[in-house]
């Protein structure tokens, strides 16, 4: 995917930066993930979503929810999860295609635009609004979170995650770019 590795011909912006490294975090994450036994990915842990798959899905969902706020539709989902999570192959490929459309939102969103207030409804209830900015911002951030979650369980396995912060991908990624 390296979708993560090209800078902007353009004035780079945060929007462009943050949906990259979260392309990158991910990337990493799927593939330690990819190098457990499978039953370990569905493994019942003391955690919010109960497994590795089932947070991961998580943060897809919440993803889909956030674009489709951004394309200005209607989601089908009724809860921020799925009653099922995807194969593991299956929920990567979704995901990484999901970063590459939040990737491109952000190559192709003006200043104008990344300010733009949109209004959605909370799948628990409740109106919302946010810019497009604060949609990307949230978007990274929670799964940054989530991955957080994953590392706790691989420790479980035990396994280790391999070093997916902000600082590690501008030093190793960005800067390089």
């Amino acid at each position: 995917m390296e979708i993560y590795k090209t800078k902007p011909t353009r004035n780079t912006n945060q929007a462009q930066m943050l949906t990259r490294y979260k392309a990158w975090a991910n990337e990493i994450t799927f593939k330690a993930i990819t190098a457990l036994p499978e039953e370990e990915t569905t493994k019942e842990r003391q955690t919010n979503f109960g497994t590795i798959i089932c947070t991961l899905n998580h943060v897809y969902v919440v993803d889909d929810i956030f674009k489709a706020h951004l394309e200005g539709r209607k989601h089908t989902y009724t809860a921020r999860n799925t009653e099922t999570s995807p194969p593991l192959r299956k929920l990567w490929e979704a995901s990484s295609a999901m970063d590459r459309w939040y990737v491109e939102l952000a190559d192709q969103l003006t200043d104008d635009e990344a300010a733009e207030c949109i209004e959605f409804e909370f799948v628990g209830g409740g109106k919302g609004v946010m810019s497009r900015m604060e949609i990307v911002l949230h978007v990274v951030n929670h799964a940054t979170y989530h991955r957080g979650f994953v590392s706790d369980m691989m420790y479980q396995v035990p396994a280790r995650m391999p070093a997916n912060d902000l600082p590690v991908f501008l030093r190793d990624v960005w800067n390089k770019a």
